[in-house]
């Protein structure tokens, strides 16, 4: 295993025998060993910058009813608002101020804001702050749909695949969602000239370091721009309230494995991830991530977009508190760019 960490072939994953080994490894040696290899790979590509994006959790009304997401649509409890048209674009000027230059649209999908209104979304960022990048992150949409918001300017589009076996996915999502859809998704968004993100939960239920390992195998075939990965947290009305939370060492692991066989990908570390550890995102940093999404979304709403339990959404998590993200990277040894920091790979690697 030693061997394959320090010298990795670009894309290149061990055999599955020892990649599940590798997974499952509690040796610090060989863990220090795969976080420094992850370090340099990353540094090789993008330095020692930390992009920054400025997400705008824009409504919390959802059509589907994943088993283990807070704002699913029967979740009673759940306080729902929908960010107005002004109230978006006040987030965003603000964002801009702080010196955000990506500006992440994120909701659940919610069938008041259609193919038009967040076509009509993107090309008022685009027209306002014409030097930021739009990205979108609402979910499972038509080719045509995604057509037309890239046309309209949205220059990237997060969409997890949440798991790459089938079997697994139906444990999490119920039947009228398939997997055959969201990787359907996945292909024409790619093909629209989006840079793509994926990504996972890291411990979901169900989930095996075999399941983990096909994970990177996807990783490593569809090769997305992005890929967000943070771990699983249980949301006390879901039907997965009293499963165990995913940990931060299996986490850091699939991260610095990722940059591994994905040198030029973007990776954040997560909102999950400070969230189940204090220092949870300068461990993602050091485990080979190279973006961080403070929340710009309005205070008063923050809290009700509940994914899962006890989100961080304050301190360095939120966009008031940038400078002490700035404080907290540059005691890790890196520094916050103020680029919009787009994928450096070429075009004809993916």
């Amino acid at each position: 295993m030693r061997e394959w960490i320090e010298q990795p072939a670009a894309g290149d994953l061990p055999p599955e025998k020892e990649l599940i080994n590798l997974l499952l490894t509690e040796d610090e040696e060989l863990l220090s060993c795969l976080y420094a290899r992850a370090r340099r790979m990353r540094e090789e590509h993008y330095g020692r910058k930390v992009y920054i994006r400025g997400l705008i959790e824009f409504t919390n009304f959802c059509r589907n009813n994943c088993y283990y997401c807070g704002i699913r649509r029967d979740n009673k409890q759940t306080e729902r608002y929908r960010l107005s048209e002004q109230q978006i674009m006040e987030c965003a000027q603000e964002g801009y101020f702080l010196g955000f230059r990506t500006f992440v649209l994120q909701g659940g999908e919610d069938p008041w804001y259609n193919t038009e209104r967040v076509e009509r979304l993107v090309r008022m960022l685009k027209e306002h702050f014409p030097d930021c990048a739009v990205t979108l992150s609402v979910g499972e949409c038509s080719r045509e749909t995604y057509r037309r918001w890239r046309e309209a300017g949205a220059d990237r589009y997060l969409l997890r695949h949440e798991t790459a076996d089938p079997g697994h996915y139906g444990m999490l999502h119920p039947p009228e969602l398939s997997w055959e859809n969201r990787m359907r998704c996945l292909n024409d968004l790619k093909e629209l000239g989006y840079q793509v993100g994926c990504g996972f939960m890291v411990g979901s239920p169900g989930q095996t370091a075999a399941h983990l390992a096909r994970e990177l195998r996807f990783l490593k075939e569809f090769r997305p721009h992005m890929v967000g990965l943070g771990p699983f947290i249980p949301q006390k009305d879901t039907k997965f309230a009293q499963e165990t939370a995913g940990t931060l060492s299996m986490t850091l692991k699939c991260l610095a494995l990722v940059r591994l066989i994905l040198p030029d990908v973007l990776l954040p570390a997560t909102t999950a991830l400070g969230t189940i550890a204090g220092n949870g995102t300068e461990l993602g940093i050091l485990a080979g991530a190279n973006v961080v999404m403070p929340n710009l979304t309005p205070a008063e709403e923050r809290r009700k977009y509940t994914l899962y339990d006890h989100k961080a959404c304050t301190g360095s998590e939120a966009a008031e508190g940038l400078a002490e993200l700035k404080g907290r990277m540059e005691k890790i040894g890196y520094y916050v760019s103020a680029e919009r920091g787009d994928w450096k790979g070429e075009k004809n690697d993916v």
